[in-house]
């Protein structure tokens, strides 16, 4: 395959839906050098409870904790007594409870009657050890977690497996993470790669696996396992910057199912040269929506339908299965078929070859969007 000039595309309009961009790597124009030797890809993952929430029913649990301790010694009081006899008032109750629930006490106020040695034993003993898993936990948490992370981060890197990769978050990026987890996919399996942070931070808050990094590059990509995913999804924004991670993800993984968002139609026949096996333009697509209800508002109500997260119907792709194997396209009792790919052919519905379905044909059929959603929750 030869590789399109990419210098030699023609600019689409500079889009919200950016991405990583081509950087130089000569020091001279300002900018950091991207490369394997500079750049470590970590990927990481944003956690369900935020920080100060988890810190602040920790502290709380402690308070209510310590408060019962303190208000069950301040009605006992009498069961109480200090070494050097005198009364015990209110600070020495606070002191007694603070001591004995942080430690095992001193001495010198001591519990003198069964009720408060028995409160003791069994109430403030469990309250101890109870606040102490809290201040351990809390400890974890803001110290010891960062590094526990990144150590869990590394280990879920090397193994990963069967996952998505969306290079770029902007508009068409996000829609596209939404849609997948809306078919059922695991947040967690779909790995973002971008440079903006303020990209990643609203990927992360979809719970998906983000690395902040420039796409183009091989370091990136192969950071994110891209070898071992099941699908790259490409939306940089720029057509030159889609095109030039097409080319450098073909290259690391050359059977990888590849996804592409184009805008300007004459750069289409690139992105495919580049090695995309899918080319969307945005614009191209809104233009046939719009011809469509020119001859007949509900073609395009349909077809709305079709591309819709929300919509009632949803096309999917499945291999024949073996008991559909010498039947007619017609004839599939899961949805209506409409094409079928037979190796590098595709045949409609109304050809001779689809009036007998072989092993190994791919089936294009709509079906309900509840059993599609269905049936993409048990594959995955």
């Amino acid at each position: 395959m030869t590789p399109p000039n990419v210098t030699a595309l023609r600019a689409a309009p500079r889009p919200t839906d950016g991405a990583s961009q081509p950087r130089p790597s000569n020091a001279r124009d300002g900018m950091p050098a991207d490369d394997a030797d500079t750049v470590h890809y970590r990927l990481r993952r944003q956690s369900r409870t935020p920080a100060w929430l988890a810190l602040s029913w920790r502290a709380l649990v402690a308070l209510a904790l310590i408060g019962i301790a303190l208000a069950v010694h301040w009605f006992d009081r009498d069961g109480l007594r200090q070494n050097s006899g005198e009364p015990v008032t209110f600070a020495d109750i606070l002191y007694f409870t603070m001591i004995t629930v942080t430690t095992v006490g001193y001495g010198d106020i001591v519990p003198v009657t069964q009720q408060a040695r028995m409160f003791d034993t069994f109430v403030v003993t469990p309250i101890r050890l109870f606040v102490w898993l809290i201040f351990l936990g809390t400890a974890y948490d803001f110290l010891l977690k960062g590094v526990w992370e990144k150590w869990r981060m590394s280990v879920i890197q090397r193994h990963l497996e069967g996952h998505v990769v969306v290079a770029g978050f902007g508009t068409s990026g996000s829609e596209a993470v939404s849609e997948l987890i809306r078919r059922g996919a695991d947040p967690g399996m779909i790995v973002v790669v971008d440079e903006r942070a303020a990209a990643l931070r609203t990927a992360e808050s979809c719970g998906t696996t983000v690395m902040e990094g420039n796409a183009t590059r091989n370091a990136a990509l192969e950071a994110a396992r891209l070898s071992k995913a099941r699908a790259l999804i490409v939306s940089a924004g720029r057509d030159d910057t889609s095109i030039l991670i097409v080319l450098t993800a073909r290259r690391i993984a050359p059977d990888l199912p590849i996804s592409v968002v184009i805008r300007s139609e004459d750069n289409e026949a690139i992105a495919h040269q580049a090695g995309a096996n899918v080319v969307i333009n945005p614009a191209s697509f809104a233009g046939l929506l719009l011809a469509g209800s020119t001859h007949g508002a509900h073609t395009a109500e349909y077809m709305a339908d079709l591309a819709a997260s929300g919509g009632r119907v949803v096309l999917r792709e499945r291999e024949v299965s073996t008991d559909e194997v010498g039947k007619p396209l017609g004839s599939i009792a899961t949805g209506l078929g409409h094409r079928i790919y037979r190796g590098h052919q595709d045949f409609c519905f109304w050809e001779p070859e689809a009036a007998r379905l072989e092993a190994g044909d791919m089936i294009v059929e709509v079906v309900p969007r509840r059993s599609f959603v269905s049936s993409a929750r048990e594959n995955l």
